[in-house]
């Protein structure tokens, strides 16, 4: 009896460990460095590799033809999100130091922070800002000198729950109510019901009362959130959860609206069901009341910075209106995905047309050149990239 139940374990752990693996062989470009250096590619390639975008030698990155791409600044340790101030400085979040910078020359604005990630500029005058700046478990309000990009005054707005699985948090106006900030709280788990019910969920806070109340739930992870140009939809990626397999569950663009449950943990994309983590209650039925997917994206591209093509004249008018989407990258896969950013176009209404690739070549075989995470389109005919892994921010300018 002894040697069955031994048999029986091995048998268990052996196949849990052969799963394990299936799901995990394919996370390597996720976690290791490339025999390549991106700074280095980009410093010894010549412009001919780089204009009019064509891949004419051994140049790994492939963009769009009529633009040039190049590095902006480097040396981040996780450079993730972007703005611009009033005067059009940029400045980006490094999360790993603590700190925002200015951009090119890394000035520092805010440092001493816990991985902060997302941050506003707000009410601003002549002289200057008022500042939020998310970290893992609090929002902050400095003012923001506009002449010497300094955050002072630090003043604790108001705690947040702990990160656990997912640690980013996000901050956007929210596009109706020009006193309230809309936050990003992923999920404490991949799959769970979760404990505090601020996890996995967009949450709003009235900057007035410094109360906060849900304003979207059902979300594991919506890292990064923008508004539709032209109206004011707030638009989030959202990553689907592990270990379904290498094509379940989608990773999803969806469109928030107060009060909507978009049906994590019980359901995903076009509300289909989880069948490893059903409703409790299978009598109800959940589509009444939750929200599938306004667009499905390939399972485990992580989907991270998310922005909108201005209606500029320095932009090719058929790239006006479209969304361009940063694939983070894969790991809970067998073969590798994302690693790119892609390109959406849209029709008037905001539904999808088509998908492309717009800048590929980040995976580097079983390694990557670099993880592209945020987004910002400029008028100017310009997207800014930050590379999370690399620690570079590019410009894809037109020529």
């Amino acid at each position: 009896m002894k040697k069955i139940i031994l048999v029986y374990l091995l048998f268990i752990i052996g196949f849990g460990g052969y799963r394990l693996w299936q799901n995990l062989r394919g996370a390597s470009p996720a976690f290791f460095n490339s025999s390549q250096n991106i700074v280095e590619l980009f410093n010894n390639s010549g412009n001919e590799q780089l204009s009019p975008g064509q891949n004419q030698t051994e140049f790994p990155l492939s963009i769009p033809d009529g633009f040039t791409l190049s590095i902006f600044a480097d040396g981040f340790e996780k450079a993730r999100v972007l703005q611009r101030d009033p005067t059009g400085t940029l400045v980006v979040s490094d999360m790993h130091t603590g700190r925002l910078f200015t951009l090119p020359d890394k000035q520092i604005v805010a440092s001493g922070l816990n991985q902060p990630h997302g941050f506003v500029f707000d009410k601003c005058t002549s002289v200057g800002c008022i500042l939020y700046i998310s970290e893992v478990t609090a929002i902050w309000k400095y003012d923001y000198n506009l002449q010497t990009k300094q955050a002072t005054n630090k003043q604790k707005l108001v705690d947040l729950p702990d990160g656990n699985r997912h640690f980013t948090r996000y901050l956007l106006k929210d596009p109706n109510n020009p006193n309230r900030l809309l936050i990003s709280i992923g999920s404490a788990c991949d799959v769970c019901v979760e404990k505090n019910p601020m996890h996995g969920s967009v949450q709003v806070l009235d900057l007035t009362t410094k109360q906060m109340s849900p304003y979207a739930t059902g979300l594991r992870n919506a890292v990064f959130l923008t508004v539709r140009p032209g109206t004011k939809e707030v638009w989030t990626t959202e990553m689907g959860r592990d270990f379904l397999g290498d094509e379940l569950p989608p990773d999803e663009i969806n469109i928030l609206k107060e009060g909507n449950d978009y049906g994590w943990p019980y359901a995903y994309g076009k509300n289909v069901e989880d069948k490893k983590f059903p409703y409790p209650d299978p009598g109800v039925i959940r589509d009444i009341y939750t929200i599938p997917s306004h667009i499905d994206l390939p399972a485990h591209s992580a989907p991270l910075g998310l922005t909108f093509i201005p209606e500029s004249s320095d932009w090719p008018k058929e790239y006006w209106g479209n969304l361009l989407v940063a694939y983070h990258g894969s790991w809970n896969r067998s073969e590798p995905t994302g690693y790119k950013i892609v390109r959406i176009t849209l029709d008037k209404e905001g539904n999808k047309i088509s998908e492309e690739d717009f800048i590929s070549g980040w995976l580097d075989g079983n390694s990557s050149l670099g993880r592209p995470a945020g987004l910002l389109a400029t008028g100017q005919g310009e997207l800014y990239i930050t590379d999370d892994k690399a620690g570079v921010v590019y410009l894809l300018k037109k020529i």
